[in-house]
């Protein structure tokens, strides 16, 4: 509600809608101080109070209450910072499209992932944004699906990062006349994965072993099956699938309590942090290597601040 009345109200103001009041709505709501705030514009407190002032008479809104720990912002406030920072962004990348400084732009960044990757990534992530004094705030998005072009293809987010086998056959068969660019990052492969002390943990896995036993499937969509799944078919053959997730966490927490077998990269398997009482299987069929990419929108390719943002996520990518 709050976000349509923003558009609604740029609409019908635009004409006459001062932009340097948004410039100073950002740092405030950045800085959470209207001292800080000056600084940061080079500006005089009192001009950033007059200026915050001028926008509350402007959208006949609060914006701020004052509290003993800084600017406070009002619902309204928060409703309209991310389209404020976003519509700044991209303005200034437009008439400066080489000055962007990760010390000094504060910016948003939006990375759909698994749990999986994020939790190999993202730490290494913010290691290298705190270790870089960089202002950017990065959001992890849920990935709901196998083919993440929509979502970047309707700015729902600044860069999937995954496994997208399909997706990147398509981009690669287009070309340059593909909107979308990829970029690999790193490999890793699928494991059978199951609790120590398994009766299937003390010898090698069988096809019909696997077959006969009772499953774990992860599922982004909720989808009834997958790859595994798809191999096995081709195999004539199938197995029973007791409990569907969808993260690959809980999956791991699930298998170290019951004799459900699960199917997990095994780069997670450390992260999982239950490395100690799971055992790790080769899987008895053919599944081929898990190359995990991100995918961006050619509109984002040239942008100094996209091209930081995956700079830092090709480097947390990469061997310790």
């Amino acid at each position: 509600m709050h976000e349509q009345y923003f558009t609604t109200f740029v609409a019908l103001n635009f004409r006459t809608l001062d932009l340097n009041l948004l410039r100073v709505l950002d740092a405030v709501m950045a800085e959470g101080s209207l001292t800080r705030a000056a600084a940061a514009l080079a500006m005089t407190q009192p001009a950033v109070s007059h200026a915050l002032r001028r926008l509350r008479e402007a959208l006949g809104e609060e914006l701020f209450v004052r509290t003993a720990h800084g600017m406070r912002p009002t619902p309204q406030a928060e409703a309209m910072w991310p389209q404020v920072r976003q519509a700044l962004t991209l303005l200034r990348e437009t008439l400066s499209p080489g000055d962007f400084d990760p010390r000094r732009d504060a910016v948003q960044m939006r990375i759909a992932m698994a749990d999986a990757t994020a939790a190999l990534l993202a730490p290494r992530l913010v290691q290298g944004i705190e270790s870089e004094g960089a202002l950017a705030n990065l959001r992890v998005l849920p990935l709901t699906t196998r083919d993440p072009r929509r979502m970047v293809e309707g700015d729902e987010v600044d860069l999937a990062v995954g496994f997208f086998p399909e997706a990147i056959t398509a981009i690669v068969a287009q070309g340059q006349d593909s909107a979308l660019r990829h970029g690999r990052l790193y490999g890793t492969r699928y494991v059978c994965v199951m609790r120590r002390g398994h009766p299937l943990a003390e010898a090698p896995l069988t096809l019909d072993a696997y077959c006969a036993a009772h499953h774990l499937l992860v599922s982004f969509s909720g989808r009834p099956h997958g790859f595994v799944d798809q191999a096995l078919a081709g195999l004539g053959r199938q197995r029973r699938i007791v409990l569907t997730v969808n993260q690959f966490f809980t999956a791991g927490r699930v298998v170290t309590d019951s004799d459900l077998l699960t199917v997990l990269p095994e780069s997670f398997v450390p992260a999982t942090g239950y490395a100690q009482e799971l055992v790790i299987r080769e899987l008895p069929l053919a599944l081929g290597p898990v190359w995990v990419e991100m995918i961006w929108h050619l509109r984002h390719d040239a942008a100094p601040a996209h091209q930081w943002l995956r700079g830092r996520v090709l480097a947390a990518a990469a061997p310790a």
